[in-house]
């Protein structure tokens, strides 16, 4: 009877041990769930505020006109994140199609107070582009790059010829497009696009004047940090490009950019030589363009030191 008694003791205290182990075990789990759980919820909340952002700005134009050189600057500003590639969401139907959550898709990861900026040269001389724009934020800032509307020409038709040359493709002289029968020839693609007065018309008939900041292209070339410091302010940007953030390549014959001690220069194809055009040619050139370039000071308030 008494072995029996103390059987039953030493089994109740074996139990009593394996009890408060397991106890031990549970609170040493909830205590390291609950501090993974902690560690998850505040890895994914830092997660959730770096997200893909619709633009709030879009460099629309022109084509040949200094986007990526702008687009390049304004990714000094530690408050700017910009879309790498040319999206052309806005002015190809097939992208358009998918729909804003692709749009979305393609832009940078940002921060809250971050602006994310998108630069598609195409948009300025589509005439589909500023409704559509619109619809999507009618919000949005957008920044024009203009230059010599001769000097783009010359630049688009170049740029065109180097492509067909590295496919092995032919490609008539810039003269013969040109000019027809001795005179400008009003069809030819590349001096549509340098028709601003007519782009700019369109986007005035949806987007008020000051929700479009003009950049001197010509400019942004001699000395970028003037232009640089309009366009922050036209942003709403405080004020953190400096000249430093610049220097002269006599190399490349541009400028180049400088950030955290890294230094970075357009590629090969920015500065390429012009095609040839006779002088007589361009004189031509440069009347013809002599009253879309007045109607286009008109329109912006400014007039600009071209040909």
């Amino acid at each position: 009877m008494l072995w029996t008694v103390l059987l039953a003791l030493l089994v109740l205290l074996l139990l009593q041990t394996q009890l408060s182990v397991c106890l031990r075990e549970l609170r040493s789990g909830g205590s390291s769930s609950s501090s993974d759980s902690s560690s998850s919820s505040s890895s994914s909340s830092t997660y959730n505020a770096t997200q893909q952002r619709l633009p709030g700005a879009i460099i629309i134009g022109v084509r040949k006109g200094g986007t990526r050189a702008l687009l390049e600057m304004l990714n000094l500003h530690p408050d700017v994140e910009v879309a790498k590639a040319e999206v052309h969401y806005f002015n190809v139907e097939e992208h358009f199609r998918r729909g804003l959550a692709w749009y979305r898709a393609q832009m940078p990861f940002t921060l809250p107070g971050q602006l994310t900026v998108e630069k598609t040269p195409g948009y300025f001389a589509a005439p589909q582009v500023p409704v559509r724009i619109w619809d999507m934020n009618p919000a949005v800032r957008l920044l024009l790059i203009v230059r010599d509307p001769a000097e783009r020409l010359v630049s688009d038709y170049t740029q065109v010829l180097h492509n067909r040359l590295t496919r092995h493709k032919p490609y008539q002289p810039l003269e013969e497009l040109l000019i027809h029968k001795g005179h400008i020839d009003p069809g030819y693609k590349a001096l549509q696009r340098s028709l601003y007065h007519q782009h700019l018309a369109r986007w005035l008939e949806v987007f008020p004047r000051e929700q479009i900041h003009v950049v001197d292209g010509d400019a942004l070339i001699r000395d970028p940090f003037p232009e640089l410091r309009k366009a922050e302010r036209f942003l709403d940007l405080p004020p953190r490009i400096s000249p430093n953030n610049f220097y002269y390549n006599t190399t490349k014959g541009f400028y180049c950019l400088l950030s955290a001690g890294h230094d970075k220069c357009l590629d090969e194809s920015k500065g390429r030589p012009h095609a040839p055009l006779s002088t007589q040619a361009f004189k031509k050139l440069c009347r013809y363009f002599r009253k879309p370039n007045k109607l286009f000071f008109e329109m912006v308030g400014r007039s600009f030191s071209w040909c």
